[in-house]
């Protein structure tokens, strides 16, 4: 599914432009989205960022807090509606359900696969799972539209090509990452500074919460899967926020016999965010589909609801065993 010309001329014939992206944003869906919103402004578009969460502070060298809202509810109408980073309208409820009222034309600009059971995205929508982020769509976009690139535009599309790469180590066996990364350095960006504030905002109590965090680390399938429990109220404890599990998952695929793991954090007493990750060789696609959720065939999520932690617990192990036994694992050279 891949409209992008279409998707242009729908942009070049609105006035009115709301962008967003799926709850708890990260690097690749706040990189899209200000990296668009100020390439539509040099095409005097009156452009809105309304996101349901607020975005991490490391990401504040964008200017987050100064161009994001965050929805209420919607009380303007818009020719169009641009959601970026995902192709499944229930991570953006319940401002979905107002753009279905309030936007003549909703697109969805994403990299990741369509659910096989699950909403489908709107026709018009591009998804092309080849690239290695959605900030590589969007500046295929911005390039057809003829948006000249300047220091702001490049410096949040290098955000999300980063960190959707983890620095390039995730590219997808494509050159586009490479080669795009090469045209936005042309205007004096700061790569040091975009990774450090990225990978390296670690703290005290960062650190504090991820020591107990890793201790807690259960092993199956012959240590091939590991399974991770954590809660919110140590987040709330230790003065930290959501975004700082996200290192978590990644330290326990460093263990050299992990093909898969499950990282459980529960945001209170009936509702839980699950985090699937493969070394690329099991898929986890199926299992997190399997809780209502979405992502790469590699690395997927979920959020549930009024399901028993065990329960939970048993189902995501028995997933990933499953897929560990009849996908196998690539012979290591």
């Amino acid at each position: 599914m891949n409209n992008l010309q279409k998707v242009s001329d729908i942009i070049s014939s609105s006035q009115s432009i709301l962008l967003t992206t799926h709850k708890e944003p990260d690097g690749d869906g706040l990189g899209s989205q200000l990296a668009l919103f100020y390439a539509l402004k040099k095409l005097n578009k009156k452009v809105s960022i309304i996101n349901l969460d607020k975005a991490p502070s490391k990401y504040d060298f964008l200017n987050t807090q100064k161009h994001i809202q965050i929805f209420n509810s919607l009380t303007s109408n818009y020719d169009c509606a641009i959601i970026l980073d995902t192709n499944d309208k229930r991570l953006i409820s319940p401002l979905y359900q107002q753009l279905e009222i309030h936007c003549k034309s909703i697109i969805f600009l994403d990299h990741h696969p369509i659910l096989a059971k699950g909403p489908q995205p709107t026709p018009d929508s591009i998804i092309n799972t080849k690239a290695a982020s959605t900030g590589e769509l969007t500046y295929d976009l911005i390039r057809l539209l003829k948006i000249p690139l300047d220091g702001e535009i490049a410096e949040a599309l290098y955000t999300s090509l980063v960190f959707d790469t983890h620095m390039f180590r995730y590219i997808r066996n494509s050159s586009n990452s490479h080669l795009i990364a090469a045209d936005l350095l042309k205007y004096n960006i700061e790569p040091e500074k975009i990774h450090r504030a990225l990978f390296g905002d670690f703290s005290k109590n960062k650190l504090l919460f991820m020591a107990k965090s890793l201790n807690s680390v259960e092993f199956h399938e012959n240590d091939k899967i590991a399974y991770l429990q954590i809660d919110d109220k140590d987040l709330i404890t230790l003065d930290l926020n959501k975004d700082h599990t996200k290192d978590l998952i990644d330290m326990v695929m460093n263990i050299d016999t992990i093909e898969a793991a499950v990282l459980v954090r529960q945001i209170n007493l009936s509702e839980f965010k699950l985090s699937f990750r493969s070394k690329g060789t099991v898929e986890v696609l199926a299992t997190a589909e399997s809780f209502g959720g979405g992502g790469h065939l590699y690395a997927a999520g979920a959020y549930v609801q009024n399901m028993s932690i065990d329960k939970i617990k048993h189902d995501s192990i028995q997933g990933l065993g499953y897929a560990l036994k009849h996908h196998g694992t690539k012979a290591k050279k």
